[in-house]
């Protein structure tokens, strides 16, 4: 069974700062509002096999090639540029500083983990007004490797330096839910992204259907 977290690691895109905003974005750029999930999936999908067969670039490389290959008209780089100026202007989802203020108050420590920059992440922590709460702000940058490759799971326990089973990630990704259990870490998985969890995946230790249910199920795992 799992044991009540001593960190949590939350994963940002999504889990904390919902995408839709960049939908606008696109459509301003001449693109189908329909678009942007067609070009965040692929953008993951060619970070995914770039990574597994032994490589890396950094997101915002991925999200240019990604753009440019499913716009459904060619973009300019001016167009391109506008589209992901709204990274760094996401507002987080209304249940996020509900539950970051739950976690602090019950002594539990935070990070982040992404597979963006952590510029970028650290821009939108403080625009939300929960930086001071964020111990560390980690990326895969550092290491070279994306989730969910069980090395940047591993990088985020070494941060912290408590064991694996400690540290607990949340994330809105089923994937991201499975790499973090495969690499020992506790999971709780907001399902507010997906119907249902993939049975190919490992089963999270938490879920809900918002951040606050998953903390306070995370918080009431035995200790």
């Amino acid at each position: 069974m799992a044991e009540r977290p001593l960190v949590v690691a939350f994963d940002v895109i999504e889990t904390l700062f919902p995408l839709e905003p960049i939908r606008q974005r696109l459509v301003d750029a001449g693109q189908p509002g329909h678009l942007l999930e067609l070009w965040f999936s692929r953008l993951l999908r060619d970070a995914f096999a770039v990574v597994a067969s032994g490589g890396y670039r950094p997101f915002g490389e991925f999200a240019v090639a990604a753009l440019r290959s499913t716009a459904s008209t060619p973009l300019a780089d001016a167009q391109i540029q506008a589209v992901l100026a709204g990274f760094p202007e996401l507002d987080p989802h209304p249940d996020v500083v509900p539950a970051v203020r739950r976690l602090r108050d019950a002594g539990v420590r935070m990070i982040t983990l992404t597979n963006g920059s952590a510029a970028n992440t650290s821009a939108l922590l403080r625009r939300a007004g929960i930086a001071d709460d964020i111990e560390q702000v980690l990326s895969v940058d550092d290491i070279r490797r994306w989730k969910p490759a069980p090395e940047i799971y591993l990088h985020a326990v070494a941060s912290t330096d408590v064991p694996p089973h400690r540290v607990a990630l949340v994330a809105a990704h089923a994937w991201d839910i499975h790499g973090a259990h495969q690499a020992g870490l506790a999971t709780g998985w907001i399902s507010r992204l997906e119907d249902e969890f993939p049975q190919v995946f490992s089963a999270p230790d938490v879920t809900g259907p918002d951040l606050g249910t998953v903390v306070n199920g995370l918080l009431e795992l035995p200790s």
